[in-house]
């Protein structure tokens, strides 16, 4: 029997009303049969439901295609999954695979997930959504998954979670979602292994690409490791790069390299909390250019979003005991970056007084500092003003290097550092006032 088959040869219409989604099943679950194949949706517009996919199988949406989901909630079935880094029942993502292997979708079509409706209920009516609105696309617990050629836009909430799999390739895609749509980061692995992500284009509503690993609240932790990003442009969006605040099972052995960020709120990101526990580690950011963004470098262990953010522990500033619950960031590089008009902070870190930031380096790095910019907040992070024109500013910090790191256009605070050891500044300048001086500690 043929092994690449046309969804049009079990029934499906493309002109954007006829509902879709048992012709897609149908023909997924024929090469499921055959043991394997693709199934090709030609150019027209599929209005579809969820659709759930099968091992061996490459889905073809060719040029010309969209599939357009469904914004009717009785489409989604129910499925367990994670939502923000704990174990749920969840509505099923609009394409989804669990515990299936060798597969991949591609094409140069597009994929709608018509999210308007799930945004407005969210917003305004939240108490409707019996459970967390669906991804675009997730694959829970699955193994060799390549997501290329493909346009991607309108997400009910986030566009690209894989979860708790391994060796996941997104190659040459674009995310495009309205700057104001809640939640709707462009790629997130979860807890998963050996991720590549290359030459993408990410617009989005919420953080470009987040790297998570679980919550306190998830049983069985598992890390996110061995992640390499490169060739990626990334606009908009609340971070370009996002570390956490989901990191329980660690994040650790990452590198990204080669990529551009414009207009994005922050650009490097890493969040975390009291009660998340978990290291952040081995993280290595190179070749990155930055153009328009609210601050450069955040790292903040006081992130207060989510269940649990009004605790006491979690913007209490004296220090606790150190317990498994304790997070940690560590051996991180920034090398070789260029930011232009920043407008907040330079770079603010700010880690616990019971558990520094350590390890970290900033080499060969050059920050501009927008001219009369507005302030901004530079995270979520209660007690800290919005303020324009700032420098670095570390807090609990040891064994900081700062070398060839020159800030320009700094209305304030240069480099300003409490509660820290071990920092060092070699060859590194600011420019303040129209004088240039050397960036040293107040």
């Amino acid at each position: 029997m043929n092994s690449i088959v046309s969804i049009i040869d079990f029934g499906a219409i493309g002109d954007g009303k006829f509902i879709n989604t048992s012709a897609f099943q149908k023909a997924i679950q024929h090469i499921e049969n055959l043991g394997g194949g693709s199934v090709v949706v030609p150019a027209g517009t599929y209005y579809i439901g969820a659709i759930k996919l099968c091992s061996h199988l490459t889905l073809i949406i060719e040029s010309g295609a969209t599939l357009l989901f469904s914004d009717n909630i009785d489409d989604y079935p129910i499925v367990t999954s994670r939502w923000e880094g704990v174990k749920q029942d969840v509505y099923m993502p609009c394409i989804y695979g669990q515990n299936i292997k060798n597969v991949t979708i591609t094409g140069g079509g597009k994929i709608d997930g018509n999210g308007q409706k799930w945004w407005h209920i969210f917003r305004n009516d939240r108490g409707n959504l019996k459970y967390p609105r669906p991804y675009l696309i997730g694959f829970d617990f699955c193994e060799h998954v390549t997501i290329e050629k493909v346009f991607l836009t309108q997400s009910p909430s986030w566009t690209v979670h894989p979860m708790e799999s391994n060796n996941i390739v997104i190659d040459n895609i674009s995310i495009v979602n309205p700057a104001d749509s809640p939640n709707t980061d462009g790629i997130n692995p979860e807890s998963c292994r050996n991720v590549r992500i290359s030459n993408c284009y990410i617009d989005v509503g919420d953080d470009c690409i987040a790297i998570k690993a679980g919550t306190e609240e998830t049983a069985e932790k598992s890390p996110c490791e061995n992640i390499l990003i490169t060739n990626c442009n990334m606009i908009h969006g609340h971070g370009a790069i996002v570390l956490g605040s989901e990191m329980s099972g660690c994040i650790r052995n990452v590198t990204i390299t080669n990529c551009v960020f414009q207009k994005t709120d922050r650009g490097i990101r890493f969040k975390t909390r009291r009660g998340r526990g978990g290291t952040i580690s081995d993280i290595t950011f190179n070749n990155i250019v930055m153009d328009e963004v609210l601050s450069a470098f955040v790292m903040n262990y006081y992130y207060y979003c989510g269940p649990k953010g009004d605790d006491p522990i979690v913007w209490n500033k004296d220090p606790l005991p150190v317990n498994d619950t304790t997070p940690a960031c560590q051996n991180i590089s920034f090398s070789n970056i260029i930011a232009k008009n920043v407008r907040a902070y330079a770079g603010f870190l700010y880690g616990l007084p019971e558990s520094p930031i350590s390890n970290i380096s900033f080499d060969n790095i050059k920050i501009l500092m927008q001219l009369n910019a507005q302030a901004g907040e530079v995270d979520m992070f209660k007690g800290v003003k919005h303020e324009a024109g700032k420098g670095f500013f570390i807090e609990n910090a040891n064994s900081i290097l700062f070398n060839n790191v020159i800030v320009d256009n700094v209305i304030s605070d240069p480099l300003c550092i409490k509660n820290s050891t071990d920092v060092h500044v070699t060859q590194s300048f600011v420019k303040q006032n129209g004088k240039l001086s050397s960036l040293m500690a107040k």
